[in-house]
């Protein structure tokens, strides 16, 4: 059977955009701190042309076919956009959902009452499916902010300190999985270059616990590093720790270890040749 209903939105485009223009803008759902409504309506011109292009060529409600690609395109991009700019999922999901009741009023004012009902479920389905796709669109732009903000927090959490001439130090706090071991190694070796330093301090006070994993990250470092032309030391071996490498057999082969920052530091600085003095001033009464 021909459906009715893509004539009648080629021939009231400009009408459906202005209703659904309106009832975004009236929704519960707008979100004016984080859109403006010029581009609410560029967003919502886009997307309805590349929509009523789709319906009437050889239509089909499988949005996955390839007369549907601009109609997924512009949605996605749309979609992502919202979800960097903070739109909840409902607020996000609202700009496809808010065009089902404007093109229902479009169609049951103007279709026989003998096809309305099959063209309203057909329109349905189609607008069910570009909502669950906003869905899909929106959990992915998610979890694009959210892995780039975890790599903003590991390179924030690994600050290395230029401590004198050919000094570096590393603190670390928190655990050293793979992922942030591999941070770890890249800002140490780009600190190395950087600073044109041949001793690194790893200080591993704020890790919680050493394991055969964690030990095998630092050891990588620590081999990355001295292939950079950098020894390393490292601190912050506490009692339980030093226990822990023990009971696990772990090698820490030729690194040299201390047990506070301090110590690493005077460690390094007599490597190099350097004293710290201490001056007394008088005081002048």
């Amino acid at each position: 059977m021909k459906l009715h209903f893509p004539e009648i939105i080629k021939q009231g485009e400009k009408a459906i955009f202005d209703a659904w223009v309106a009832e975004q803008l009236a929704a519960t759902t707008m979100r004016r701190d984080l859109i403006s409504e010029h581009e609410l309506r560029e967003q919502s011109s886009t997307f309805i042309k590349a929509f009523s292009e789709a319906i009437r060529g050889d239509f089909t409600s499988d949005i996955s076919r390839p007369i549907w690609k601009s109609s997924r395109e512009i949605l996605d991009g749309i979609t992502r956009s919202r979800a960097r700019l903070g739109f909840s999922p409902t607020e996000t999901a609202t700009f496809v959902f808010s065009l089902k009741s404007v093109l229902f009023h479009q169609m049951i004012k103007q279709l026989p009452s003998d096809v309305v009902v099959e063209e309203l479920w057909t329109i349905t389905e189609l607008l069910d499916k570009l909502g669950l796709f906003t869905t899909e669109s929106y959990q992915k732009g998610r979890e694009e902010v959210i892995r780039r903000q975890e790599s903003d927090m590991l390179e924030l959490s690994t600050p290395v300190v230029e401590l004198a001439d050919g000094i570096i130090a590393l603190p670390l706090i928190g655990t050293l999985d793979s992922n942030r071991a591999q941070t770890v190694m890249e800002v140490l070796l780009e600190s190395i270059v950087s600073s044109h330093a041949d001793i690194a301090i790893i200080d591993i006070t704020g890790v919680p616990t050493v394991d055969t994993l964690v030990a095998q990250h630092l050891m990588k470092t620590v081999a990355a590093a001295r292939l950079m032309g950098a020894d390393c030391i490292i601190s912050g071996i506490r009692p339980q720790i030093a226990q822990t490498i023990v009971q696990l057999g772990i090698d820490l082969g030729h690194v040299h270890t201390k047990a506070s920052l301090a110590d690493a530091f005077r460690l390094a600085l007599k490597q190099r040749g350097l004293i710290i003095q201490k001056h007394s001033k008088a005081g002048v009464i």
